[in-house]
């Protein structure tokens, strides 16, 4: 299971209060500071890499994929043309930042928390494994289901000045199957297109809707046949985990709003996913052919599991609705998201479901 999100857009939070905050945040704030300078610090431009005898040439190859991807945002996709995705740099690590999540133990609603600049996410970032691992215990004291999950990529929205402080390619995804990471790319650039402050599902449902046109439109025109077939069981497999896991959602929501108590409601949710799992298993044994991509969502699964999935999915068939009303222009489409980006939060929701009849 990959998925990405703008974690790092806390840094502009952090930014604006390091030198300011006298409150018990300041470690939180310092590390997400430092965490993405050090980011920052070990990228180089892409033609340096390609320039440089000692780059192997596999990476030299997926560096001048990326380029063209890049390339392909711009021209096509009418994607902001900045110096994002015009460097690269190796983390020797498996993320970019590792999200801690939460929800209550009979609720599927995240917990959020609130910075300046970004409003509020339902995530809290860390450069460090074992911070996030020590803030999750802290939610499960608290008796929340908390979960933590490696971040590939995220976004600064494109607000930080210069070409050094814009989002790098990074060792955690360069690597990813060609349509994937093309979908990532036009996830994270399309964040800096349209953001509305403190709505994380907004926010993710509108860059998913643009990764999948996005790469969809890439494969058609410029991906090989093997890219393509690749992707094309890759959206299978999807398609078959966003059926189950909705379905098993939708099962867990009305068990949590049933009036039965709150012990039946705790045998409920371990009976329900229990068959969850026994289902992933038989897909996996059949239609997916052993394929091991979901299995660490799976072990993990619990309420706050559910509650990031929503987040990235729930608006999506909106979105989508409202590109096909503006007749797959992609400039129209993005101006229209960012008119409803500036609405009243009270208001953005309404406004989607209207313009997206």
């Amino acid at each position: 299971m990959k998925v990405g999100a703008p974690a790092g857009v806390v840094v502009l939070a952090a930014a604006v209060l390091f030198l300011s905050t006298g409150c018990s945040s300041l470690g939180y704030y310092a590390q997400s500071v430092s965490g993405h300078l050090k980011l920052l610090g070990a990228a180089r431009p892409v033609p340096e890499w390609l320039a440089d005898a000692s780059t192997p040439d596999p990476l030299k190859s997926r560096l001048e994929l990326t380029q063209r991807i890049r390339d392909y945002a711009v021209t096509a996709l009418q994607l902001p043309d900045n110096a994002s995705y015009r460097r690269y740099a190796d983390l020797q690590r498996s993320a970019a930042v590792w999200n801690v999540v939460a929800a209550p133990e009979l609720s599927l609603k995240l917990e959020t928390w609130c910075f300046p600049v970004v409003g509020c996410v339902a995530y809290r970032g860390y450069y460090h494994r074992d911070e996030a691992n020590g803030y999750a215990e802290q939610m499960r004291a608290r008796g929340l289901d908390a979960g933590v999950y490696g971040v590939p990529a995220y976004s600064t929205l494109g607000v930080l000045p210069g070409a050094y402080f814009a989002d790098p390619l990074l060792n955690t995804f360069v690597q990813y199957p060609d349509g994937e990471l093309a979908r990532l790319i036009f996830h994270e650039l399309s964040h800096q297109v349209a953001y509305a402050s403190g709505d994380t599902v907004f926010n993710e449902s509108f860059a998913t809707a643009v990764e999948r046109v996005g790469s969809a439109r890439w494969l058609a025109e410029q991906g090989s046949v093997a890219a393509h077939t690749e992707f094309v069981a890759g959206e299978s497999r999807r398609a078959d985990f966003r059926a189950l896991t909705t379905a098993y959602r939708d099962r867990l929501n009305a068990l949590y709003a049933s009036t039965a108590s709150d012990d039946d409601k705790r045998r409920g949710k371990a009976e329900l996913i229990a068959q969850l799992r026994t289902e992933h298993a038989s897909l996996k044994a059949g239609a997916w052919q052993g394929y091991a991509g979901y299995d660490g969502w799976f072990a993990r699964v619990n309420n706050s599991s559910f509650g990031v999935l929503s987040a990235y999915t729930e608006l999506v068939p909106q979105f989508e609705r409202l590109l096909h009303a503006e007749g797959g222009d992609l400039p129209r489409f993005y101006a229209e998201v960012r008119r409803l980006a500036a609405l009243p939060m009270a208001e953005r929701r309404p406004a989607l479901q209207d313009v997206a009849r």
